[in-house]
């Protein structure tokens, strides 16, 4: 049962009886659940409610908020007299006393003062009291069950409905009480404390129907992107971007703000200024118009930010830059912030944390393919090599690139010209991100907030009002129109933006399921001639017999196979170059994908597969001898993964030409198959682990190797049977005629 559910069931009992005192015979239930908050509390230590504190000097509080390590653990120790609550103590009133009134009367004032911090509550409203840097008063956090007690005690009458609807949020508040008086030293803590403020945000402005603040915003990043935010799907990703743009903005504000900063420096940082700390002008504009004043008044969240910048003001920059590289603060705080954010929103958008050793795979083979089948000498590093990320997220494999291109460098050794060449660099290496997570650095990367499913094409788009988003459309259709784009990498999302797809996105993968269209005389009637009409038909489910392949129903619209889609054509473009995705391996050799398998072969040279493995539905996350098979998505900060078994995939075009495809295959299974991917770059020659799979026809051009014999691939497979109408079989009366056990009497009597 959630905690708030039984806190409000408990209080609610207790009133039935009718015999209850209105503020001390409640207490129990909030001790209740106060300790079953601050036993769950992370970081640690955990947090422990105890009633009727003695005084120590400002009266005797109500209840203290005490860590575990303020109790003594040896049976022969004493316990310590008067030791003063760690995280603040609690003053309550009765259902029908105003929390806030009471928080300025003189008894809160005389515990604020004792005890740093006060948790005032009359059971609905709770408000939280503490200091500021300077050491005066402040009202900090608030948040309120019902706005009177008698909507209160409605809602309790309904403890699960009213625990579903608030339950997540104000546990959440109870968790940054409990915290506020602790330091911020550990990454995931922060990322914890802003995803919270920023799921209360999204439920604030999920209340507020209508947002004509933000009319022109919305109408402008449509434009940029080539999207719309079409019905309540839509709506809910406008929304969320409008919440992650500011929570994230202002944590990458905090970043550049901080770096550097001595310990005597006592300055605070103002998520106000925000803004001028982001260097992607498109951001910006995007985090100024959200944050301007009106916009943020139909929002109801000023105060949200207010204290999410206290929040940051509490952190210990050189300690939290310590446990977290300062390079990958930016650059790895999205995926987690979004975990705790939202992890619907999450699994459904594909945002998934690259585990190192798979960027890092991923790259050094591009370099050497670069390199050894394209004859380009110094690989990624390179100037005639262009690079795209077209699912960039928070840049990780732009980073890798720009290492590995260092690495280079610093072999053929280092210069004064070193620095001004990985300057350059940065012109030929781009990437593209539907999802406002800004990168930071002195120098901006080439990273554009746009489509990348959409706009490969030039083509008449309306002006922009934003002129910072007008700026951001040209170059990224420039990047897709013009660049000679060599290399694409990266990890697709594997779910589409429901709401959002345009039409242009949704037709990218008509090849790969083979439409085509015929014409019929149309039924209506009419007095002129019968009208023709068009119908859509698609070579992937028409009948063998037909020319087609079969398969009745298919699955084509995963969102990373219409990325498969577009790095095709890029490279086909350019006319030769490397692609490398890790993904879903659905497409390895289920039926719905034999025509991108067909069509792959007919552009690429060679394809090298890395089954990663891990799924949970083909082989239940278990290794062909029944060990843990995770997912490699799998990490100390996401134990779960994902479901479906994923592949890397790494496929390379030469010049134009004839082509004799070659596709090679191996395994990766078990809990070290990451370690074991990344030191498999030792071996003495790339090819080596790998099977040859032999994609033709009989077995739709599958990339998985076969172990069956040319002989049961011409069987008839288990459709072609089905799709035979039924018969009963000869019949002969048990006459015997057509039964024996003697095989070669059968063959004389027919």
């Amino acid at each position: 049962m959630h905690p708030l559910e039984t806190y409000l069931r408990d209080l609610d009992e207790i009133r039935s009886t009718g015999g209850g005192l209105p503020e001390k015979s409640y207490y129990g239930p909030l001790e209740n659940l106060l300790n079953e908050v601050g036993k769950k509390l992370e970081p640690k230590p955990t947090v422990r409610c105890v009633s009727q504190v003695v005084d120590t000097g400002a009266g005797s509080p109500d209840f203290g908020l005490y860590t575990a390590n303020q109790f003594q653990k040896s049976k022969d120790r004493e316990p310590i007299p008067g030791v003063r609550p760690d995280r603040g103590v609690i003053e309550v009133k009765a259902l029908k006393n105003n929390a806030w009134f009471t928080a300025e009367g003189e008894q809160v004032t005389r515990y604020w003062g004792h005890y740093n911090q006060v948790l005032v509550t009359n059971y609905r409203d709770f408000l939280l009291i503490g200091r500021d840097r300077d050491g005066n008063p402040v009202r900090h956090e608030s948040f309120r069950l019902a706005e009177t007690e008698h909507a209160f005690w409605d809602g309790a009458a309904q403890p699960r409905q009213t625990a579903t609807e608030k339950g997540v949020r104000f546990i959440e508040y109870l968790r940054r009480a409990m915290l506020h008086e602790a330091d911020v030293t550990d990454p995931q803590v922060l990322a914890w404390y802003l995803a919270s403020y920023a799921r209360e945000a999204k439920a604030r402005i999920d209340a507020v129907k209508e947002l004509p603040g933000l009319t022109a915003l919305r109408k402008a990043l449509e434009e940029s992107l080539g999207l719309k935010f079409q019905g309540e799907e839509g709506e809910s990703f406008f929304r969320a971007t409008l919440v992650q743009t500011l929570f994230y903005g202002i944590f990458s504000s905090w970043v550049l703000w901080a770096r550097g900063r001595s310990p005597e420096d006592h300055a605070r940082f103002n998520w106000h200024e925000a803004a001028w700390y982001l260097h992607v002008p498109m951001i910006a504009r995007l985090f100024h118009e959200i944050a301007e004043p009106t916009a943020l008044r139909e929002t109801g969240i000023v105060e949200l930010l207010n204290w999410t910048g206290m929040v940051l003001n509490r952190v210990a920059p050189n300690q939290f830059f310590r446990k977290f590289e300062e390079e990958h603060a930016v650059l790895y705080f999205y995926e987690p912030f979004l975990k705790a954010y939202d992890p619907d929103l999450r699994k459904k958008y594909g945002v998934w944390y690259t585990p190192p050793e798979i960027v890092k795979y991923q790259v050094a083979r591009v370099d050497t393919v670069l390199r050894e089948e394209l004859g380009v000498p110094d690989g990624l590093a390179d100037p005639i090599v262009y690079v795209l990320d077209p699912c960039c997220g928070t840049g990780a494999y732009v980073v890798e690139v720009l290492r590995k291109i260092h690495e280079t460098l610093q072999k053929k050794g280092a210069n004064a010209l070193t620095a001004q060449r990985l300057k350059e660099t940065l012109k030929r290496i781009y990437g593209f991100e539907i999802l406002p997570a800004p990168l930071s650095d002195n120098e901006r990367a080439r990273v554009y907030l746009t489509n990348a499913l959409t706009g490969w094409e030039l083509a008449e788009k309306p002006e922009i009002a934003f002129p910072e988003f007008q700026a951001e459309r040209e170059a990224s259709d420039t990047v897709k129109c013009q660049a000679p784009i060599l290399v694409v990498l990266g990890n697709p999302p594997y779910n589409a933006f429901a709401g959002i797809s345009p039409a242009e996105e949704e037709g990218l993968v008509e090849d790969y399921k083979g439409v085509y269209w015929i014409e019929k005389v149309s039924k209506r009637k009419t007095k002129k001639t019968a009208p023709l009409k068009r119908i859509r038909r698609y070579r992937l489910s028409d009948a063998e017999s037909e020319g087609g392949w079969g398969v009745k129903k298919f699955n084509l619209d995963e969102l990373y196979v219409r990325f498969f889609r577009i790095a095709e054509r890029r490279i086909v473009k350019t006319g030769r170059g490397v692609v490398s995705y890790i993904s879903s391996f659905s497409y390895l050799g289920a039926p719905s994908f034999a025509l991108m398998r067909r069509r792959l072969l007919e552009e690429f040279d060679r394809v090298w597969i890395d089954c990663m493995n891990g799924d949970s539905r083909e082989t239940g996350k278990l290794t062909p001898c029944g060990k843990p098979d995770p997912s490699v998505f799998s990490t100390e900060q996401n134990r779960e993964g994902i479901r479906v078994g994923t592949a890397v995939c790494l496929m390379v075009r030469k010049q134009d030409g004839a082509r004799k495809p070659a596709v090679l295959f191996r395994h990766f299974w078990g809990v070290n198959k990451r370690a074991e991917l990344l030191h498999s770059l030792k071996a003495t020659h790339p090819d080596s682990g790998y099977r040859t799979a032999a994609p033709q026809k009989g077995n739709r051009y599958s990339f998985r190797p076969s172990t069956v014999s040319e002989q049961y691939l011409n069987w008839p497979t288990l459709p072609d049977v089905g799709s035979l109408k039924p018969i009963s079989g000869y019949k002969e009366n048990r006459g015997f005629a057509m039964i024996d056990d003697d095989k070669n009497a059968v063959q004389e009597r027919a």
